[in-house]
């Protein structure tokens, strides 16, 4: 076990002010960019992707730009709902019952990614039925740029220096000024990498090199696989939230890992159905 005399010696946290920029009162928050960014991003490789019928079965795109553009807000609505309402239940509740304001005090906690996915999953099944819209083909666009959401709030994370890892004496280890004085594994940088660029790259490659969307549901049985075995992974660094700690009498089982394990079961089933629907159409 790393002693505070070898960890403060380490590396300090980055000198990054929270707020990104402030107009009069108004302050500017780079979590609140890094949704917007997110968000925006993902858009334009949404629209993309639909505008491109050589990905899609039968060479014909199921859904229009159009239908992409009126999504983001259903999209929008769905990742803040459900990704608050979801951190009340799987991290906060007895506090929320304690003292209900709670609830829309965001600075106590902030957002679940399991949660954000329910919501977003409902926000989906509702508007692909609206439209007409084949709901595997739906789930398939959103999985393949969602990584890019995660990316910018996995950074935010860091520079909020919330959410921070256990402690370590690696040579990239972080002090963070709310993790007292040890230096910690920067699992915000870590979840990064893994949920955002090496998800996003992977993605990106089936659906190019390998047409995975002419496959409904193929893709996002490879991303919720990848999100839900990277997390798993990136929990053994991560250090807990302090309201509940390790499950189980464990020092090592995390709820981050409990709400996981589920949907890598979840991801393999989606993949096998996508499969099995393909080899029934040949």
């Amino acid at each position: 076990m790393p002693t505070a005399a070898n960890l403060l010696s380490i590396m300090p946290f980055p000198d990054i002010d929270p707020i990104a920029f402030a107009i009069g009162p108004l302050a500017v928050h780079w979590y609140g960019l890094a949704y917007v960014a997110g968000i925006m991003l993902g858009w334009l490789y949404a629209r993309r992707i639909a505008g491109n019928d050589a990905l899609w079965p039968g060479n014909a795109s199921p859904i229009t730009k159009a239908q992409i553009d009126d999504f983001i807000v259903w999209a929008a609505l769905g990742i803040v709902l459900g990704g608050r309402i979801g951190y009340i239940f799987f991290y906060d509740l007895p506090a929320v019952i304690e003292t209900p304001l709670r609830a829309i005090e965001i600075w106590n906690g902030g957002m679940s990614f399991h949660g954000g996915t329910i919501g977003t999953t409902i926000a989906m099944i509702l508007f692909a039925r609206k439209n007409g819209i084949p709901v595997w083909s739906l789930f398939d666009i959103v999985a393949t740029v969602v990584p890019i959401g995660l990316f910018f709030g996995r950074m935010a994370n860091f520079v909020n220096g919330e959410l921070w890892g256990r402690l370590t004496d690696v040579p990239w280890a972080v002090v963070f000024p709310t993790g007292g004085p040890f230096a910690r594994h920067p699992s915000q940088l870590y979840e990064a990498g893994l949920e955002g660029i090496v998800l996003l790259l992977s993605l990106a490659l089936v659906v190019y090199g390998f047409r995975a969307l002419k496959s409904p549901g193929l893709v996002t049985g490879l991303f919720v696989c990848g999100y839900a075995l990277s997390r798993i992974f990136v929990e053994l660094f991560r250090e807990p939230d302090a309201q509940l700690g390790y499950l189980l009498g464990t020092n090592w089982l995390t709820m981050g890992m409990v709400l996981s394990f589920p949907m890598v079961l979840l991801g393999i089933w989606a993949m096998a159905r996508a499969r099995r629907q393909a080899a029934l159409q040949h």
